[in-house]
């Protein structure tokens, strides 16, 4: 339950569907903080359940977490539905070209060890679409 005195990690995590490792690592990142309640635990902020959501919708976007970092000025609102930076969209169309390279990439391993099991005679190797 969350609290007038703050989040504690378990809520914040359960709040945002992700896990406490995940808040200790985007917290090292530097794209949330917390404090510390007097037996030690952490405690954030109730506005970091928004932070945390948005971080988890830039991530699932195909954004890295230094890619987010240029997002901090916004995670508090609503990033889903408002209009993108140029500075954003210079991001994403990076981070595209990046994937498409990646993807490009396996692809042709794929191929190569699809033509290199064909060589051998295996026969059992169909094509995958």
């Amino acid at each position: 339950m969350i609290g007038v005195d703050g989040v504690r990690i378990g809520e914040l995590a359960a709040a945002t569907g992700t896990t406490a490792r995940s808040l200790r690592h985007y917290e090292q990142a530097g794209l949330i903080s917390s404090g510390r309640a007097p037996n030690g635990y952490r405690v954030y902020e109730e506005r970091m359940v928004v932070r945390v959501r948005n971080i988890r919708h830039l991530l699932a976007a195909g954004l890295t977490l230094d890619d987010v970092h240029a997002f901090l000025p916004c995670l508090d609102g609503d990033v889903s539905t408002a209009p993108p930076s140029v500075g954003g969209l210079r991001i994403a169309h990076e981070r595209l070209a990046v994937l498409n390279e990646r993807i490009a990439a396996q692809v042709a391993a794929r191929d190569r060890l699809e033509a290199a099991l064909r060589q051998a005679g295996a026969g059992l190797v169909r094509p995958v679409m």
